[in-house]
């Protein structure tokens, strides 16, 4: 009897071991199904053109996590690009890359999309597509408060002045406009810019009236100057707009075009001037 007995409860312990594995199989896989992630787009920027974009230690006002960085990407393009990934149903991630890596970075695949104050000109076109304009600005001069250069009216006052611009923009090469100007080597970005204005390295640095606008807002010491018609810079209204740009023939063009299409213009300016006033420097 007690064999008998024995034998029943070992089968019974089996029936319930394989019972307990079935159901344990099931629930994973139905948490599995039921969680599946998003699909990742995945945004490359400098995250250090403010107030399209910058760096920050937090998530405060809405900044996203830096990829592979313990740091956060805030500004304008941060939160244009989350509207678009939220339009695609797919998860943000932002990449922080260098100024001259972001177009190989999107035609090696390593980001989906340039969202970055980059603007959609003739020669970038040649080897990316862009998206409809998400803004439209002006070419601008940041200069000192106070100085030789702080009641110019036209590019022409500054002739004789140290003036220089981002690497490989527009804004480095309509500075040839100004006659007699002594143009500096161009420069990696525009914290350098506005560390070498402060110190005295140059006169002015030509910039878009967003970044005008930070840079007064950031340092008391600097002053933006804006031209009238006639008396500014020369150039293509796609010198100083903004798009997405992406991937040759890639189907996110007409994807961005519909997620952009659902942000109004008066939503993109109350965006823009927030950001202006978020942005870490100018608290």
């Amino acid at each position: 009897m007690k064999k008998s007995w024995g034998i029943f409860t070992a089968l019974l312990l089996v029936l319930v071991v394989a019972l307990a594995g079935c159901g344990s199989g099931d629930s994973e896989k139905s948490e599995s199904s039921g969680g599946k992630e998003k699909e990742k787009f995945t945004v490359g920027m400098e995250a250090g053109y403010a107030p399209f974009n910058w760096t920050q230690k937090d998530d405060a006002n809405g900044a996203v996590k830096i990829e592979g960085n313990a740091e956060y990407a805030g500004g304008y393009d941060v939160q244009i690009a989350k509207k678009i990934a939220d339009s695609l149903d797919r998860e943000l991630v932002i990449v922080k890359t260098e100024w001259d890596g972001l177009i190989p970075a999107l035609i090696s695949g390593k980001i989906d999309a340039v969202i970055a104050g980059m603007s959609p000109t003739e020669e970038r076109k040649k080897t990316i597509d862009f998206s409809d304009i998400y803004y439209t600005s002006n070419l601008v001069m940041v200069v000192k408060k106070g100085g030789k250069y702080d009641n110019a009216t036209s590019i022409q006052d500054f002739k004789g002045a140290k003036v220089t611009g981002q690497l490989n923009t527009s804004h480095y090469t309509v500075i040839d406009q100004i006659d007699g100007v002594q143009k500096q080597p161009a420069s990696d970005n525009f914290s350098a810019m506005r560390v070498a204005l402060e110190s005295g390295k140059i006169d002015a640095y030509v910039s878009e009236r967003p970044e005008g606008l930070s840079a007064s807002a950031a340092n008391d010491k600097f002053k933006m100057i804006e031209f009238k018609d006639g008396s500014g810079f020369k150039a293509d209204k796609a010198e100083f707009s903004i798009a997405v740009g992406v991937k040759k023939g890639s189907e996110l063009t007409e994807q961005v075009n519909k997620a952009l299409a659902g942000i109004s213009e008066e939503e993109r300016q109350k965006i823009m001037e927030t950001e202006i006033k978020n942005q870490p420097a100018a608290k």
